[in-house]
């Protein structure tokens, strides 16, 4: 994946900005205005109701649940260090437009735990989105609106490119994150790589137990060169915090980078459909992708992946120096995307 950043993007400003996308998709504007989300700030919700637990496959899925029972399902997932409150302000928005929302922890993360203790804790990228399939089998969801960013947004890709019969519609920040170790092989430029300098220090020893003695601290760090312009409080970084205590969180961090690299096995049982990811399959389901205007992660060129979407498409930059945590940094702009991707 890519790390060179080319910040001649298209914006979007508000209400003008539907309007023009409802044209060039050949809604009025009348719908357009009718499918605006309310203002909602970052920061304006601090917790969600009492977490549900369901068996999933594998684990037993700690995530909140917002909005109608009966409402259209829409599953958004978060990314690496960060947690189900990147969609705190997201979700009572989408409820309020009467979407049911849940959102689940990833594997290693918050009151997600693993049902025995002989499974690999495995953070490959197969095993993660096939963990989100059984959680949309034990609820008995059939299809949903799917939006993510990081790890979030690969496993969505995911799920868009190999199960689209589950994917009614994608949001996806970053746009195109499905990779392969082979790929991975290949060396970038001098500046990409040292984008990626916690890849190679979770290759080490050193870099484990590193992470392990000071999880907290590494993940805030991780945060603020993510997001350079955003102002988080000690409060908001706190809260998700917590759920990197979860007992995986390390084993699970590290195999995810290592794995990428090559330096470690997958499971067998994911071999076919590493397969599949690799050779990397077009995205065929409504999509809108969407960068922050000042991510300071890695991340691909809009124009790098446009071609890989081929149903209905559009792409998004947030202006306002919104980093690489787009949902909780920018949650209207977010949750307007989700809206608007399910009427396209």
């Amino acid at each position: 994946m890519s790390s060179e950043i080319n910040l001649q993007r298209r914006h979007f400003f508000g209400l003008a900005a539907m309007t023009m996308a409802a044209v060039e998709f050949g809604l009025s504007s009348a719908a357009a205005a009718k499918a605006a989300a309310p203002a909602v700030k970052a920061g304006s919700h601090a917790s969600f109701a009492a977490l549900k637990q369901i068996k999933a496959g594998e684990l037993n899925v700690g995530y909140a649940e917002v909005g109608p029972a009966n409402g259209s399902v829409v599953l958004l997932l978060h990314g690496w260090p960060y947690d189900i409150y990147s969609f705190v302000d997201v979700a009572p928005v989408l409820a309020d437009a009467g979407y049911r929302v849940l959102i689940p922890y990833l594997r290693g993360y918050g009151t997600t735990e693993f049902v025995s203790a002989d499974t690999p804790r495995n953070g490959q990228q197969a095993a993660i989105a096939t963990d989100i399939i059984a959680f949309m089998d034990a609820l008995k969801v059939e299809r949903a609106v799917i939006g993510g960013y990081d790890w979030g947004g690969r496993t969505a890709d995911i799920m868009a490119a190999i199960w689209p019969e589950r994917c009614k519609a994608l949001v996806s920040v970053s746009g195109y994150l499905i990779g392969s170790q082979e790929a991975n092989k290949k060396p970038l430029s001098p500046q990409a790589e040292l984008s990626w300098w916690y890849q190679f220090y979770f290759a080490t020893e050193r870099g484990r137990e590193g992470y392990a003695a000071n999880t907290h601290d590494f993940a805030k760090l991780i945060w603020k060169l993510a997001s350079p312009q955003w102002d988080f409080d000690d409060a908001t970084f706190d809260r998700s915090a917590k759920a990197f205590e979860n007992p995986d969180h390390v084993a699970i961090t590290i195999h995810n980078y290592r794995w990428r690299l090559g330096l470690v096995d997958g499971e067998r049982k994911y071999d076919e459909l590493e397969k599949k990811l690799a050779a990397f399959p077009v995205i065929t389901v409504p999509t809108i992708t969407m960068e922050g205007d000042a991510n300071g992660a890695p991340h691909p060129d809009p124009a790098a992946y446009a071609k890989k979407f081929t149903g209905r498409y559009e792409h998004r930059t947030i202006s306002g120096g919104i980093g690489h945590n787009l949902p909780q940094e920018a949650p209207q702009a977010f949750a307007q995307a989700i809206l608007d991707v399910d009427r396209f």
